[in-house]
């Protein structure tokens, strides 16, 4: 392991977020409020694992139990100081909804001023990156969030059996809208993460460079047969663990017509949309600030097969991504400092103020949703004593 690209990226985050006088440490023991100057969102065991045992930086001096967490993680970690903390959500929207939510409203920590790093693996679309790349998104798109016929009952002029709701047809934009559709964050901060991740050494292994190498023969999909590199492009969430060529195809569009033509689809997971909606109740709350979000996603395999090969063979092979993908979740790196947005960001809904770049507009003209200016209004008496 690249321990000394790791120490670099902490190292960095944490001279990136200390330059600023608001990120003061509150505490150092588990008995009282922690405000983290970092938080690492992982999903599940063997992306947890990659930030332990690290020299120097000991993610397990503080091991503090979270009510709602999952049972089979139900602690966040800290260093000691509480500078950096983990929650591992366990797999799926469900968990992470779940987890986030309890990790947000837990009178254990102040989160006012962390940033959170979401750190995981992925599947990737070898058209715009291959196994063991990393990748920085500026949307989250969940796209299986529409009406769905079997593909033996489509349509004989549908392409796809997905089309959004309200619609009538794949490729339409949806008219019935639940607010968790597409998140955005901040593109700067993402720019400032893909900066430093590009001076990182990136994990590789034979395994996975025999097989992207099977992407060379279709030109479409160049990019997958490359070597590992860093990338800016977005990222899916489906709690279906999907593969093949047609649903690649039909997510791209879903992407395409759900971020108003904005969005570059390439990664897809199974927690980011459920992880930010609940990030994004917690900005409304006061609690969260949404601007000091990064989303990283490191590619494990191929979420379609290469020429010749079909879906099912595809999705079983052994693809030899998931070592590098792990490895190189800590080997990017990225600089968390402050930096404001000059993009919009926040939900369909336009909860936090400002107006969406994709959808249909604000629902609250262009202001904060109430109960978040209120929240605002009562967290700054707090900070007072009032």
């Amino acid at each position: 392991m690249q321990v000394s690209v790791a120490l670099l990226v902490l190292s960095s985050i944490l001279l990136g977020v200390v330059a600023s006088p608001l990120n003061v440490i509150r505490a150092s023991n588990s008995t009282s409020t922690i405000a983290p100057k970092v938080f690492i969102i992982s999903m599940f065991t063997p992306e947890a694992n990659i930030w332990y045992n690290i020299p120097d930086f000991n993610l397990l001096a503080q091991n503090i139990t979270v009510s709602g967490f999952s049972p089979l993680f139900p602690d966040a970690h800290c260093t000691q100081d509480g500078s950096i903390c983990q929650a591992v959500t366990g797999e799926a929207e469900i968990n992470a909804a779940v987890t986030i939510t309890s990790l947000v409203y837990s009178s254990k920590f102040d989160l006012n001023q962390t940033y959170f790093l979401i750190a995981g693996i992925a599947g990737i679309n070898p058209k715009l990156a291959t196994i063991g790349s990393v990748t920085f998104a500026r949307y989250a798109v969940q796209v299986a969030l529409q009406h769905e016929i079997d593909a033996r009952e489509i349509p004989s002029d549908f392409p796809t059996g997905y089309f959004p709701q309200g619609a009538e047809a794949p490729g339409q934009y949806p008219g019935s809208i639940y607010g968790t559709e597409v998140f955005e964050v901040n593109d700067d901060l993402r720019q400032l993460a893909f900066n430093f991740a590009q001076n990182a050494k990136l994990n590789d292994t034979a395994a996975a460079q025999a097989y992207r190498a099977n992407y060379a023969n279709d030109s479409e999909f160049a990019q997958g047969a490359e070597p590992p590199s860093v990338v800016l492009c977005d990222t899916v969430t489906s709690d279906n663990y999907w593969a093949g060529t047609l649903l690649g195809e039909a997510f791209e569009n879903t992407t395409t017509v759900f971020t108003n033509g904005t969005g570059v689809y390439c990664s897809t997971q199974q927690e980011d949309n459920a992880t930010l909606e609940s990030l994004m109740r917690g900005a409304i709350s006061g609690l969260v600030d949404f601007s000091r979000i990064i989303i990283m996603r490191t590619a494990s395999d191929f979420e379609r097969p290469f020429s010749g090969q079909t879906a099912i063979e595809g999705l079983l092979a052994s693809q030899g991504g998931h070592a590098p993908a792990v490895t190189n979740i800590y080997t990017a790196g990225i600089e968390v400092a402050g930096v404001k947005p000059s993009n919009y960001i926040g939900d369909i809904f336009g909860s936090l103020g400002g107006q969406p770049d994709f959808g249909p507009g604000s629902e609250f003209g262009g202001q904060r949703a109430p109960s978040a200016r209120r929240s605002m209004k009562i967290n700054a008496l707090r900070r007072l004593n009032w």
